[in-house]
């Protein structure tokens, strides 16, 4: 068996080539709008996918319980089975979109909310006090707690912001079941995904579970793509004691 191949096709490369224009078009929107959520939709599912109860074929059991953040995580797959990059007015506190629907940053949002942790709720209040800490990428002037929690690039400032870093590192060993990580997909698309506890085949590699085409799957994508960020949250002490 070999391990799976780069699994994530630029959705901006699926706007060329021989599609017609009315289809660039709207391949183009797309685009748009997954970047507006902070995320990326590739124009192909990758070439590994997961046995059909949502395990991945080739994954490594690991010999004790989950992590709650990670069995947080995977109790998703199998219940998020799009990947729905438009914008939606959330509730606030504790907004999500449908439940059989996402965006890669849900993944994360949803599997920290069953920790005690709203990311929804944390994030805005934080982009409310110290707006100027925060990326300017959508030429935004003032917060918008639908949205803001949703966009990787400001996951990441909430993280560092929290004393979650961790330098990134290219030895597998050094990421840890739980540990967020973040990708660099090319054309300015960034992704994020949870370490599992299953490893690949071959035991080199944590799965990740995330959501970048078919909704939350567990695969073998750690080195798929360039990974600019490695957290380590810090849970509640409640959560933390359990």
């Amino acid at each position: 068996m070999q391990a799976a191949t780069r699994p994530f096709a630029s959705a901006a490369r699926a706007c060329a080539g021989g599609a017609s224009a009315p289809r660039r078009g709207a391949l183009a929107t797309l685009l748009i709008a997954a970047l507006a959520a902070g995320c990326s939709q590739p124009a192909s599912p990758p070439a590994a996918r997961p046995a059909a109860d949502g395990t991945p074929s080739s994954a490594v059991e690991p010999a004790k319980p989950s992590p709650p953040l990670v069995a947080a995580a995977r109790a998703q797959v199998g219940v998020v089975r799009l990947y729905d990059p438009a914008y939606v007015r959330l509730a606030y506190p504790g907004g999500d979109v449908a439940p059989d629907r996402g965006v890669c940053t849900d993944v994360v949002i949803r599997a920290l909310r069953v920790q005690g942790l709203d990311l929804q709720q944390r994030v805005h209040e934080d982009m409310r006090a110290n707006f100027a800490a925060y990326p300017t990428l959508w030429r935004a002037s003032a917060t918008d707690r639908s949205i803001d929690h949703r966009r990787v690039p400001n996951l990441r400032r909430w993280f560092e912001r929290q004393g979650w870093s961790l330098p990134v590192s290219a030895d597998a060993a050094d990421y840890r079941a739980g540990d967020v990580v973040t990708w660099d997909l090319g054309r300015g698309q960034t992704h994020i995904g949870i370490v599992s506890d299953r490893r690949s085949w071959d035991r080199r590699r944590p799965l990740i579970l995330h959501n970048i085409a078919r909704g939350t799957q567990e695969e073998d994508v750690l080195f798929a793509y360039a990974v600019t960020g490695r957290y380590r949250p810090q849970l509640p002490p409640a959560v933390a004691r359990r």
